[in-house]
């Protein structure tokens, strides 16, 4: 178990991270230096205290230095979800599961798009990780909706549990499975359709009915990934202590709001760091 996970590596996550450390708690971050890449887009940074004449990929390459010097774990894995267990968390990747008792989101702008009904049936028929959630659909009808290739595997995986599975790759590239039960459709998704549960998904020209919905992402929104989490105007609501309206959840950086910028999310990245710190040393006393 960690005392504290963080889910991001830009500035917030890593400024966090060793505001964590520091006060000697066992830390780890998930993602990796790509998800800064509107830092290492800045051809030219004049305005983060002490580095004039700067550019994004030496603010970035400091950064890393500085937390590789506390030894602090980064693992490139994307979360996919999330759930709360009252005094714990448990991260749920595709590679495996993991337990924090604190939780700093530091995701910066998840740049996806959701459609119709994805987010009211989420956990209903919809998810993000067929890996995860494949076996709850054996003998069922599926589809995949996949921004990359990654999701050619998990489509695979799924052909083998399910009676049927629809792949809609979101990308141009030239497709072949081996199974006889996987059939490729190359169609915008509209909306996903049902009440209590998934019961259809609607394309451009046909709706299919089924019994649930993967969309793999090359980033889930972190209002996907856990269920209550408080959004204001598309971003996440945090007070002065970034804390979130879930207890034990703290957030900071770019998916908090404007302005976008390094020493904003730096700032914020310490103050969730200290907070959440904080809210541990007290979890540890009440137990």
């Amino acid at each position: 178990m960690y005392d504290i996970a963080i889910i991001g590596a830009g500035p917030a996550g890593l400024s966090a991270a060793i505001n964590c450390k520091i006060r000697n708690k066992n830390v780890v971050i998930f993602g990796g230096a790509i998800e800064s890449t509107d830092l290492l887009k800045a051809s030219h940074m004049d305005n983060y205290l002490g580095f004039p004449d700067s550019t994004g990929i030496v603010l970035q390459e400091k950064f890393l230095q500085h937390v590789a010097k506390f030894s602090i774990e980064i693992k490139k894995e994307k979360i996919l979800a999330i759930y709360d267990y009252g005094d714990q968390f448990q991260l749920t990747t595709k590679e495996g599961e993991y337990i924090s008792r604190g939780l700093i989101i530091a995701t910066g702008i998840p740049k996806t798009k959701t459609v119709e009904g994805e987010r009211e049936l989420l956990g209903k028929g919809v998810g993000y990780c067929a890996t995860c959630d494949g076996p709850l659909y054996k003998g069922k009808i599926v589809a995949i909706v996949a921004d990359t290739e990654e999701g050619e595997e998990e489509c695979e995986f799924l052909s083998e549990l399910c009676s049927k599975v629809y792949y809609i790759p979101k990308y141009k590239q030239e497709i072949e499975f081996k199974s006889d039960n996987i059939e490729i459709l190359y169609e915008k998704v509209e909306r996903v359709i049902g009440e209590k549960k998934v019961e259809a998904l609607k394309l451009e020209t046909r709706t299919l009915e089924l019994d649930g919905v993967f969309f793999l992402k090359k980033n889930v929104p972190p209002s996907q990934l856990i269920t209550d989490l408080r959004i204001e105007n598309k971003f996440i609501g945090v007070d002065r202590n970034m804390a979130t309206n879930i207890a034990g959840i703290f957030a900071a950086g770019d998916c908090t709001g404007k302005p976008f910028q390094v020493a904003k999310a730096v700032g914020e990245g310490t103050v969730a760091g200290l907070s959440c710190v904080s809210y541990i040393d007290k979890l540890k006393k009440s137990n």
